[in-house]
């Protein structure tokens, strides 16, 4: 995902519409998801991202952020990390409900699980923010069609940093009462708490390692394979960057725009 860039204001409002903030929900300190409006005509894909543009010093700085929110909502919903000293985020922090956001015309990515032209099983590896295009992926009534299983790896440091876990129960109990086949494994991945809870689900470890050693089979009840996984990574660059070499081991290919292959990765940094 690209990074930030700053632009004149003329040249900015070419390419995007002034929308207003909704709504701020904030998971920690440090992370928030935010609600726009939604610009008219406005389309994605679950799993694209958007270009956000705030006014700053005299010009409008913008940055990338995956759709959190269904293809079909009437707003777009964003999954953010506030860095300290970053230029966006550091104004992002201090938005009001009604106060302005430019959004670009044009939605951006090639992460989207309609690429994948086959297989059973949807593996969704994710640190930190990383988790943003799966939340709306899995809002999507066809996923949950067109897999037997959908499991969400999600790694942070903290407990407190598991973000969406109540969206992803409200869209388990609407799977059960829609009678969708698919089933939802979250696997909830922390690594720097020692007593965490002695459960299904919850595992000490970084994604990799946990990936490398077995245990994220041994805890999902499922085995990756090229023939029947399809696998999504999406956060730390170095997380990514390992996982693509854990899954050629395994004789998996990167998913191309002509067709074929396994897996596709996007950077979050």
């Amino acid at each position: 995902m690209s990074s930030t860039s700053s632009v004149s204001f003329d040249a900015y409002s070419e390419k995007a519409t002034c929308e207003r903030l909704l709504w701020v929900h904030r998971w920690t300190d440090k992370l928030l998801s935010f609600r726009t409006t939604r610009p008219a005509g406005y389309g994605f894909t679950a799993g694209q991202f958007a270009r956000l543009g705030l006014e700053i010093d005299g010009e409008v700085v913008s940055r990338a952020y995956s759709i959190t929110s269904a293809e079909g909502d009437d707003y777009l919903e964003y999954y953010a990390i506030i860095v300290p000293e970053g230029k966006f985020t550091s104004r992002l922090n201090q938005l009001q409900p009604g106060d302005a956001v430019w959004v670009e015309k044009l939605s951006y990515g090639f992460m989207t699980a309609d690429r994948f032209a086959d297989g059973r099983q949807l593996w969704m590896l994710a640190t930190g923010t990383g988790l943003g295009p799966y939340v709306s992926i899995l809002q999507q009534p066809e996923v949950w069609q067109r897999f037997e299983d959908l499991i969400v790896v999600h790694g942070v440091r903290q407990r407190e940093e598991l973000a969406y876990a109540e969206t992803f129960a409200r869209l388990q109990q609407q799977a059960r009462e829609q009678d969708w086949p698919a089933r939802l494994h979250r696997l909830c991945c922390v690594t720097r708490e020692a007593d965490l809870p002695v459960a299904p689900g919850w595992l000490g470890g970084r994604i990799t390692t946990l990936l490398r050693d077995g245990r994220l089979e041994q805890a999902s009840g499922l085995a990756l394979s090229p023939e029947h996984s399809r696998v999504m990574a999406c956060g730390n660059p170095d997380m990514v960057t390992e996982v693509r070499e854990l899954l050629r081991e395994r004789g998996m290919t990167p998913l191309r725009r002509t067709g074929g292959g396994q897996f596709v990765t996007e950077d979050y940094w």
